[in-house]
């Protein structure tokens, strides 16, 4: 499969522009933005396939950068060896893309870097209600598994302090999705619902040039 199609086209793109038109919008406790069908089928395959072992002896306290030495990024290193990871990067890129991405949500990608992670969650994983620091203009996450233990791991919805009550779950499920800009007030983690099984999941942010870790850029 190429990256673009014959017409200079990114499948990856056309079908996120069309899911991102039909996203639903909530606003409480914060805006957010509910996806379906978010990449193309074929493509969300090749990365379920991609072949990274799920991590071992992983630290679940609550934070995903304890675990920061086993975490995969479509860095351009991995873009040169999986097809796939090319695609998404080329296709997250896309100036359209950018464009209806900032017409939706409001936020400013110009001058942004795109980040993408693929995560496999192991049962005991969870992370505490927390805010994405602002250095992040868009997290968006894509969940890639249908598996019925996991139609309750979505993405935690919380109220912040001081209770930081839980609100709700984005659903979990395949070709599933959330997006939120990140605030002050954006509180959100995963546990509320203990997983169960292998949680696997795509991150895609674009993040500002003050972003430190750039070898994770893609």
């Amino acid at each position: 499969m190429n990256t673009l199609t014959s017409t200079g086209t990114s499948p990856v793109a056309e079908t996120f522009l069309r899911c991102l038109g039909g996203a639903r919008h909530e606003n409480s406790p914060f805006d957010y933005w509910l996806l379906n069908e978010a990449l193309p089928p074929g493509d969300l395959a090749a990365v379920v396939d991609l072949p990274f072992a799920p991590p071992e002896s992983s630290v679940f306290d609550g934070k995903r950068e304890t675990n920061n030495s086993t975490r995969v990024f479509f860095t351009p290193e991995v873009q040169r060896k999986f097809a796939v990871c090319r695609r998404l990067a080329v296709g997250f890129n896309d100036p359209r893309v950018r464009g209806a991405i900032e017409e939706t949500t409001g936020t400013q990608l110009a001058g942004a870097h795109l980040r993408i992670e693929y995560c496999q969650d192991t049962p005991g994983f969870w992370l505490e209600p927390h805010t994405d620091i602002l250095v992040k203009k868009f997290s968006m996450v894509i969940y890639l598994s249908d598996a019925p233990q996991l139609s309750m791991a979505g993405t935690d919805i919380h109220a912040g302090p001081p209770d930081f009550t839980y609100v709700t779950s984005a659903p979990y499920g395949k070709n599933l999705g959330v997006i939120f800009i990140p605030g002050k007030n954006t509180w959100h983690g995963v546990g509320h619902h203990p997983i169960r099984g292998l949680r696997k999941s795509l991150i895609v942010n674009y993040v500002t040039s003050a972003w430190r870790d750039t070898w994770e850029l893609a």
